[in-house]
């Protein structure tokens, strides 16, 4: 899950951040409203952690902004704001959550899991990448309308890629989705030879695209 952290203090940015890496969360850290208006439009992320206060505006601002363009992003204020008022104020404008500070790492950390679970719920279980259907549920990949056999391996490494579209993710990321063990399997080119199968079976060449040096994307 790729979350971007927004916090004008370094220090707990950068606590919060290794917290959450720690759990296997990508995470992006910036000081500003414009920094993370900057990155939020360049980047496809599941979850953003707003402070209320920061040093160009208000946090709750850029949750207003952000609502007015997409209600499809998860948001946690964070706030050393206690008021009820205010946190229903928060939740009015469009925060998920609201975490009020001073919080304890394991608190964060719940919230996170607790949301992110439920965005992920609600998501459809069909992807749909040109003429390839992905159905998550079913495990099951059809091209023009036909069905197509996937092996295990093969289906995760395109479903994690059909999720994170028109993101680029290394073979490291890749292996490290996939299965954890990613030691053993960054040294070989299974990651390769899966990518080279699945688009032998779609028979669409075009669907994944080698970012060279990198790793792969689909891009649409």
């Amino acid at each position: 899950m790729k979350i971007l952290l927004v916090e004008d203090d370094k220090l707990l940015a950068d606590q919060i951040a290794m917290l959450l890496k720690k759990q296997r969360y990508d995470c992006d850290v910036c000081y500003s409203i414009a920094d993370a208006t900057l990155l939020y439009e360049e980047n496809n992320y599941q979850l953003l952690l707003i402070d209320w206060n920061l040093p160009d505006g208000s946090g709750l601002d850029m949750l207003h902004d952000i609502r007015q363009k997409s209600d499809d992003i998860a948001i946690i204020m964070l706030s050393g704001r206690e008021s009820v008022q205010e946190r229903v104020e928060a939740l009015d404008k469009g925060a998920d959550d609201y975490l009020c500070k001073p919080y304890s790492n394991l608190e964060l950390l719940a919230r996170v899991r607790a949301l992110l679970r439920r965005e992920s719920s609600q998501k459809t279980s069909i992807l749909h990448i040109k003429d390839v259907v992905i159905d998550l549920k079913k495990r099951e990949v059809l091209v023009n309308k036909e069905p197509i056999d996937l092996t295990n391996k093969e289906f995760e490494l395109l479903e994690v890629l059909a999720l994170h579209k028109n993101q680029v993710l290394s073979r490291y990321q890749l292996s490290d989705l996939l299965c954890k063990n990613f030691d053993s399997i960054t040294s070989s080119n299974v990651i390769d030879a899966h990518i080279k199968n699945i688009r032998k079976k779609l028979n669409r060449v075009d669907i994944i695209s080698t970012i060279r040096g990198v790793g792969y994307s689909i891009k649409v």
